[in-house]
């Protein structure tokens, strides 16, 4: 009696790309760059001899050459001989495609029955091959069901490794295996919130893990490795982007990561048990939330805007301000509670890895009320090889408190400072700086001569 495949398609193919792994241990270790390696436990049967085993329930974004095997029970030995990567899951089209030159049965709405040979499947069309040599093609709209007498060969309902081993012994064994797979990220999000007087920072770290990869890590012991790690060839294929979601305020739990020192990147670990589902996005604390002392600045650089002025919050990770604890790299939002308690985003950057007693520099926006302009007010050439420019940059501070802007300018050549009527300091070979006060609601204008010579 013939097999329907079809009514039953839609469920197999749901379980090919959602496939859970259930694993007696599994352990899964996250990288900010699109990595995952995982370490399974698994009892698997074995005969004596040489045989053949199946590895089901791998994620389909898996790295085939990356894995590696062992019995947990070091008096026995069985080796693997060969291994075959199987991701030619099961779907409609593929088994139309191995079905052309075979018969199938097809059922319209009516309940019509078209048997025949399968000669063609595209456009939407089935062209049928009737017994009595009559073309019929059928409309795949029309169809309702479809019938095959089996699956074909070579198409599988899960990605799988199979094994060719040799084994000593014949029975169950545990076996550890670990493989590297790509469709695995995840980023620090850290979420602050500014004091009314604007001089402290609330502070909380969040990790956002993403799984593309293709598969379901059950109560999994999971990981995360903040850090920059080289890498000798690009993934074997290209991952598979998740939309990212915003949860702007949680409240963090105190069963978040402990983290610490690992070679030379930090190491994260859950000390719970997670599951880490496929097409997901889950979010974890990273640490307590903290606060730590914060200062504003106002840059102006008229190389990169000539006409706004940036606004920027600075602090020392360090425990002395209130931190003192690495920060992987990651997306900041801040924030600052209006008179009525609701939260105003104020801006958002993004960090490296910053490590402690390190600063950290988040640019927030531009000044509202804050003006800047740049210009050259005059310009003469000493020699074939001198010039002279003379610059003119005015600060207009129209806020009903004083304000210092720091002018970062960028120059060129061989240069020189014969004039300027505000101090400066040279940071590196093309640029200087100026700090100016600037009193409520006045200007400040910074007037230098630049020389240079080619």
């Amino acid at each position: 009696m013939r097999k329907s495949i079809l009514l039953c398609l839609a469920a197999m193919v749901m379980m090919a790309v959602a496939g859970e792994i259930y694993a007696d241990d599994i352990s899964v270790t996250i990288y900010n760059s699109n990595l995952g390696v995982v370490h399974e436990t698994r009892n698997l049967s074995f005969d004596k001899g040489t045989g053949r085993v199946s590895f089901r329930d791998v994620p389909s974004l898996i790295d085939p050459t990356s894995v590696g095997f062992e019995l947990v029970d070091k008096s026995k030995s069985a080796v693997i001989l060969e291994q075959n990567y199987a991701y030619d899951l099961v779907s409609p089209e593929k088994i139309y495609s191995k079905y052309v030159d075979k018969s199938i049965d097809l059922f319209d709405k009516e309940g019509n029955i078209f048997t025949g040979e399968l000669l063609s499947f595209s456009g939407g069309a089935f062209v049928l091959k009737e017994p009595s040599s009559k073309i019929q093609i059928v409309r795949l709209e029309h169809v309702v069901h479809a019938s095959f007498p089996e699956l074909p060969e070579g198409l599988i309902t899960r990605p799988t490794l199979f094994w060719l081993y040799n084994s000593d012994f014949a029975g169950k064994a545990a076996c550890k295996v670990s493989y590297q797979t790509s469709g695995m990220n995840w980023t620090a999000e850290y979420v602050g919130i500014l004091s009314e007087d604007e001089k402290q920072l609330g502070l909380t770290g969040w990790s956002s893990i993403t799984n593309n990869s293709g598969a379901t890590y059950k109560g999994a012991t999971l990981k995360l490795i903040a850090g920059d790690i080289h890498r000798a060839a690009p993934p074997v294929r290209a991952p598979r982007f998740a939309a990212e979601e915003d949860r702007m305020f949680m409240k963090a739990s105190a069963a978040g990561f402990e983290e610490k020192e690992f070679f030379e990147y930090h190491l994260y670990t859950l000390p719970r048990k997670a599951t880490i589902a496929d097409n997901e996005i889950k979010q974890i604390a990273l640490f307590e939330p903290a606060a730590t002392s914060v200062e504003k600045e106002y840059y102006y650089q008229p190389d990169r805007n000539d006409k706004k002025v940036k606004v920027t919050v600075k602090f020392t990770n360090s425990k002395q301000f209130g931190l003192g604890i690495p920060l992987p790299a990651g997306r900041t939002r801040v924030f600052k509670a209006d008179t009525d308690g609701s939260m105003i985003l104020l801006g958002e950057d993004r960090i490296d890895h910053t490590p402690k007693d390190e600063e950290v520099k988040l640019t927030i926006g531009f000044a509202f009320d804050i003006s800047a302009e740049q210009k050259v007010v005059d310009y003469r050439k000493v020699s074939d090889k001198v010039e002279e420019r003379i610059f003119e940059i005015e600060l207009r501070n129209h806020k009903d408190e004083d304000v210092t802007i720091i002018v970062e300018k960028k120059l060129y050549g061989d240069w020189s400072i014969p004039h300027s009527n505000y101090d400066f300091i040279k940071k590196d070979a093309n640029t200087i700086e100026f700090r100016v006060p600037v009193k409520a609601n006045d200007k400040a204008v910074i007037n230098f001569t630049f020389r240079t010579s080619r």
